[in-house]
């Protein structure tokens, strides 16, 4: 065996999982999911304990348009219910896939997925202000119905049609961290915060529930790293490394940023909302919070950014 390198939370794109539009079904997903996978275990080879964490914007999409086609048959599902489907149905994917590598490689591991839970504040600001749009497109008479029978929030996007939104409320604390921490610590891979986790909040009572928002899986990944005490945060995404000037003349790629240099870079607008921000601002509530160092690369390059050769790295 590898000597010990410590525990890491690998952040996988959902949409990592969609290569194209012609391989969307669950096994062209399945095949998607396996590449990374082969290359998580790699990691795992070389000495590091792994959790696997992932988005599932694109399932849930699915979940929702099925939902809406079958309305006049069988029920609708709410969301924190999708949520919760697709981060099955993706572990299952995933630990598959992991479980067919360690044969492939005569490793004794074994991985585990885990349904988790993300607490968010009830007060939190971005339930006054939706703005995260979810569903299919729908006609204005539709969009309204829906709104007034069923209390959705709903934009006209872009003259594309209406859409639902709903919060995207900040994590807070992951309800199954001290599992998740004890199942490495008993050598399992364990793949879990799906999505960001299923959104739920803490009532007044004390119990827990339940509501329709959707967490940014990278701000869920960085809390879940930083509860278990993550030596390593990775964010696997579509870029080998974090350019700045991007897509301009004087692109510039950068091997590694502090804290400081990340803010100032966010100042200056350099990562786009939809992509590289989010990814950048969960490393550093991470790195704050008392992590030690973080990555961002692609899946294809995890190991030789872990050796120093490719990624970037950003540290406190």
């Amino acid at each position: 065996m590898a000597e010990k390198q410590g525990v890491a939370v690998v952040a996988v794109g959902g949409n990592s999982l969609i290569k194209d539009n012609k391989h969307q079904t669950m096994p062209d997903q399945y095949e998607a999911g396996a590449e990374s996978m082969h290359h998580i275990a790699d990691m795992i080879a070389s000495g590091w304990d792994v959790v696997v964490t992932h988005g599932n914007g694109p399932q849930v999409g699915f979940e929702l348009r099925r939902s809406e086609i079958a309305a006049n048959e069988v029920f609708e599902m709410p969301l924190d219910y999708c949520g919760a489907n697709t981060q099955g149905s993706i572990a299952y994917m995933f630990v598959q896939a992991l479980y067919n590598e360690f044969k492939a490689r005569g490793m004794d591991k074994k991985a585990v997925g885990v349904v988790t839970r993300t607490v968010v504040d009830k007060n939190d600001k971005a339930f006054q202000n939706p703005t995260k749009p979810i569903g299919s497109f729908m006609d204005e008479k539709m969009a309204k119905d829906k709104a007034a029978n069923e209390g959705w929030n709903i934009v006209e996007d872009a003259g594309r049609g209406w859409r639902r939104v709903v919060a995207s409320p900040i994590p807070v604390e992951i309800v199954e961290a001290e599992a998740i921490h004890d199942l490495i610590e008993a050598g399992f891979v364990v793949v879990a915060v799906g999505g960001g986790g299923i959104p739920v909040i803490k009532k007044d009572d004390g119990n827990m529930l339940g509501v329709e928002a959707v967490i940014d899986k990278d701000f869920g990944s960085s809390v879940l790293a930083n509860l278990i005490n993550a030596d390593m945060f990775i964010i696997s995404t579509a870029v080998e490394k974090v350019a700045v000037n991007f897509n301009k003349p004087d692109q510039k790629w950068l091997d590694k940023m502090t804290v400081a240099e990340a803010k100032k870079y966010i100042e200056e607008g350099q990562f786009a909302k939809g992509s590289m921000l989010p990814k950048v601002q969960a490393i550093i509530r991470f790195l704050e919070a008392g992590g030690k160092q973080a990555l961002i690369t692609n899946p294809e390059n995890i190991s030789r950014a872990l050796r120093g050769e490719t990624g970037t790295l950003i540290v406190p």
